[in-house]
């Protein structure tokens, strides 16, 4: 081998001990069998045949197989008359493709906690768990009054917010609206108006308070 051709082939290997070829042939090849199971779910889940769904598609039996099996590359024609054929959007025979998400498990009595205006009155405020880089992310907290209080600090944000009572009593307010709220109870409610605990009336109180931004 002359040095430029080892040079040539040095350049194709990446530090981890792959090629880049190699790569995007592994990629390709996950995605070719993604495919080719949801179309066989696809089509056995609305009894159709693979000369059924042929007929549908106007592509031949044999291309359906070589689908099914994982032993070609479809094309966006080819996945649109597929996707067409089984009467489900081409975005449904991607499913599984991409398992990398985001997750965030949080055990019992755990959390961060967070310093809120409430937080000197004796509210105390432990975020469950948030996911990086949404802006659209649900964000749970668990919200725990146990200092009787006469201040209680009202919020308003962006989005929803929904309340669930665990356990006490008290009257939570939104607007010019009160609602009694106890163990079981939920709330539902735009963060753009006034809301936060108006009255205490069993200690301690724990609910929990999602808001979507």
């Amino acid at each position: 081998m002359t040095n430029h051709a080892r040079d040539d082939a040095d350049a194709a290997i990446d530090p981890d001990g792959g090629t880049a070829a190699g790569d995007a042939a592994a990629v390709a090849g996950k995605l070719e069998q993604v495919i080719a199971a949801q179309v066989r779910h696809y089509r056995t889940a609305g009894g159709l045949s693979s000369a059924e769904l042929a007929a549908r598609t106007g592509l031949s039996k044999a291309m359906i197989s070589r689908v099914e099996t994982a032993t070609t590359s479809c094309s966006l024609t080819t996945l649109q008359r597929l996707a067409d054929g089984l009467n489900v959007p081409v975005t449904a025979l991607f499913r599984g493709a991409d398992t990398d998400r985001d997750a965030t498990f949080t055990k019992a009595g755990q959390g961060s906690l967070t310093v809120r205006s409430g937080t000197q009155h004796g509210h105390e405020y432990r975020v469950l768990g948030t996911l990086k880089g949404r802006t659209d992310a649900l964000e749970p907290t668990l919200v725990t009054l146990t200092d009787a209080s006469d201040v209680f600090p009202l919020f308003q944000h962006p989005g929803t917010e929904f309340i669930y009572m665990l356990s006490g009593k008290m009257v939570y307010g939104h607007g010019a609206y009160e609602y009694t709220m106890e163990a079981g109870d939920s709330l539902l409610l735009d963060g753009e108006g006034p809301h936060g605990p108006l009255e205490l009336l069993d200690l301690p109180i724990r609910f929990l308070a999602v808001s979507a931004r």
